[in-house]
């Protein structure tokens, strides 16, 4: 469990950023393909003379940092989202003649619309980044200067993305990885080896000096999280590749690994050594299925049971729980025509998320970042101070749901500025650029720029400080063509910042908050009524095709939402003003019972997929189980919402008994009657915490 940063000592918090910057499979070759798509661009955009260098280097962050199967697509969209804003910027001016309300009018608009694509679309970056590009424009028209310069320079700024977006694509497509899924079996097997190889260790009471090496080992792969991995699989499934070894459900399994990994490295941490005999024989069960998990070998169903640990007491209860649910996944399916359980193309994801337009929540978020940046942009207006406009920018880029998650992004972004706006970009300013004669030191200064927020954006815990220093770096020093001369635009930048970290501070954390535990606790309703309209569909139609069609976008959606849990969980200790630690278990009870449901789907995703499977959707008695278990996922959905109690089911009182034995349907109905009361009572223990 993660210490909060109002309680965390220094050492903590300086423990947590050196494990952060420490070398991860990849994130040197990401790194270098970055600082080498930031040099050409800058070569290009310099011998050009493009203007807004500094939106066009930003962007090969943004482009550059995805995986190459996906840096063309995101490229291109975002191309076509910079043209669509300046011709809307555009067209406000000139229908209005450019009138001051009008142009208040469109920010109020523009972002509430951002809001509301941010969490109801699957391109939630490109709908923050119309924000930010939409009011970074308006803004220009602020000035007296001329219209016509004016129109010139907001054209110009589709070129300088354009140059970016290029260079980035070329880079990776020709440095990217070549073998997208063999690289991800690679990861996977790396982190199982090395869990299996420390818990060997505590199995045969190693001695503290054997177990240091193995525990700084894991606790790196740990560091990492899960963002490289599924980099990975977006190649794979946009480019809809071969993806060989890998096992069915390879989405979630990363989220599963990913959380295994951080509760074990925990236990590592804080366990230099165990005398225990009954603690060693754990560790040495835990060793071997690791080592099974290499090679994805199903356990015995007596070697699933004794990984189920209801109510978990230590860290090493933790351990347990986690692999249950990864090992409740279920076994691979031999054939070619069941690759596509795998990894789901992308031409399968819907681009709109269903029903998220409609949700109260999306709504409320999409009013709150509006009235945040219509706060902003006024106060900027009413004291006629232009430098900070930076404010309104902020508001849109840092606007995330929940109050710990915008107190991390707010944290996060000053830092970045300050480091990035104040330290180097002042410190280039003062001590560097007034004696740089030639494009040469140029690009050597950009380049170790690009290098230092690179490596940092590679980071698990303060990737989001490394894409600030090099936004704030290139907003203060390329302010032209020529070195920078004043020192004010970096003040008025910061002061901008820190204008918005006061207004989302009140609007989202006092006005109107939304605690991160109460939207872990929505998300993991939602996944339970996704499963439950799952289940509901697999009873209400026999026609296997349309069913996967509709199935699909399912799975697409619960691999995400369990993704989203993970990672807000991650943010909770930045709730401040509340009991920290009452929200960490409940965020903890939380992801736990969301990788138990997405056990639970996907044992019935896997068989209710096959062709040969038909007589699954037909049986009687299973479509009355599946009517039992959706009516209970429905009032399991609202007890969590609500912090209420609800009644559990008997085992027998979901399936008949005699089924259960049954040589064609026994498995699967043993395997969902258990997946499903593993649920019942993780659920079951929310009530009580925040």
């Amino acid at each position: 469990m993660a210490a909060s940063p109002g309680t965390a000592s220094l050492s903590t918090w300086v423990d947590r950023f050196w494990q952060d910057l420490q070398p991860t499979p990849g994130r040197l070759n990401s790194s270098l393909r970055i600082v080498l798509s930031t040099v050409i661009t800058l070569l290009l955009l310099m011998t050009l003379r493009m203007p807004s260098a500094s939106i066009g280097l930003y962007f090969v962050f943004l482009v550059g940092r995805d995986s190459p199967s996906v840096s063309l697509r995101s490229g291109l969209f975002s191309v076509v989202a910079f043209a669509f804003t300046v011709a809307t910027v555009i067209a406000v001016v000139a229908l209005s003649d450019n009138n001051p309300m009008a142009r208040l009018l469109s920010v109020s608009i523009v972002v509430f619309l951002s809001g509301m694509l941010m969490l109801s679309t699957n391109i939630t970056v490109l709908a923050s980044t119309w924000g930010f590009i939409y009011c970074t424009l308006i803004a220009f028209w602020e000035t007296h200067a001329p219209s016509g310069f004016l129109v010139k320079q907001s054209l110009y700024i589709i070129g300088t993305v354009s140059v970016a977006v290029l260079c980035s694509v070329a880079v990776e497509y020709c440095f990217g990885v070549r073998n997208p899924a063999a690289e991800l079996q690679k990861q996977r097997r790396i982190r199982y080896e090395a869990l299996s190889k420390m818990f060997s260790l505590y199995a045969q009471g190693a001695s503290r000096e054997q177990l240091v090496p193995a525990v700084i080992g894991v606790s790196r792969l740990a560091a990492s999280g899960q963002n490289g991995m599924l980099q990975l699989y977006n190649i794979i499934v946009d480019r809809k590749l071969d993806p060989g070894a890998l096992p069915i459900g390879t989405r979630v399994r990363i989220t599963m690994l990913a959380q295994l990994m951080d509760v074990s490295a925990a236990f590592g941490t804080q366990n230099i050594a165990v005398s225990d005999p009954e603690l060693q024989r754990r560790c040495g069960h835990i060793a071997a299925l690791c080592l099974d998990l290499i090679h994805d070998i199903r356990p015995t169903p007596e070697e699933l049971e004794e990984q189920k640990f209801v109510g978990s007491i230590n860290l090493l209860d933790r351990v347990d729980e986690n692999l249950h649910a990864i090992l409740s996944m279920p076994a691979d399916i031999a054939g070619e025509k069941d690759k596509e359980l795998v990894a789901l193309p992308s031409s399968k994801v819907p681009l709109f998320i269903p029903g998220a337009f409609t949700r109260k929540e999306t709504v409320a978020f999409a009013l709150k970042l509006s009235l945040c940046a219509t706060i902003c942009y006024i106060i900027v207006r009413a004291v006629d101070w232009p430098g900070i406009s930076t404010s309104v920018i902020t508001v849109v880029i840092s606007g995330l749901s929940t109050s710990g998650a915008i107190k991390q992004k707010l944290i996060f972004r000053l830092v970045g500025a300050i480091i990035g706006g104040l330290i180097l970009g002042l410190g280039a300013t003062i001590y560097l650029f007034p004696h740089m004669d030639s494009i040469t030191s140029l690009v050597l200064l950009i380049a170790a720029i690009a290098m230092l927020s690179a490596w940092w954006a590679a980071g698990r815990q303060f990737n989001y400080v490394g894409l600030q220093i090099a936004f704030a770096f290139y907003i203060v020093a390329f302010e032209g063509f020529s070195a920078p001369i004043q020192l004010a635009p970096a003040r008025d930048r910061l002061i901008g910042i820190l204008l918005a970290l006061v207004v989302m501070a009140f609007v989202f954390d006092l006005l109107w908050p939304v605690r991160t535990v109460t939207a872990m606790r929505g998300s993991l309703a939602s996944m339970m009524d996704i499963a439950a309209e799952y289940l509901r569909m697999t009873n209400s139609t026999s026609n296997l095709r349309e069913l996967r069609q509709q199935a699909d976008a399912l799975r697409d959606r619960i691999g995400k939402t369990v993704g989203t849990v993970r990672t807000m969980s991650e943010t909770v200790e930045y709730e401040f003003g509340v009991d920290v630690k009452q929200h960490l278990l409940s965020s903890e009870m939380i992801l736990n019972a969301s990788l138990t449901l997405v056990a639970f789907f996907w044992n019935q995703f896997a068989v209710l997929h096959r062709e040969e499977d038909l007589d699954f959707l037909k049986r009687p008695e299973l479509i009355a189980m599946r009517s039992r278990m959706a009516e209970g996922m429905d009032t399991m959905a609202k007890a969590t919402v609500n912090k209420t109690e609800f009644a559990l089911i008997a085992p027998h009182s979901l399936v008949d008994a005699s089924l259960l034995n049954h040589p064609i349907y026994g498995e699967f109905a043993r395997n969902t009657v258990d997946r499903y009361c593993e649920l019942e009572m993780v659920v079951s223990r929310l009530r009580t915490l925040a």
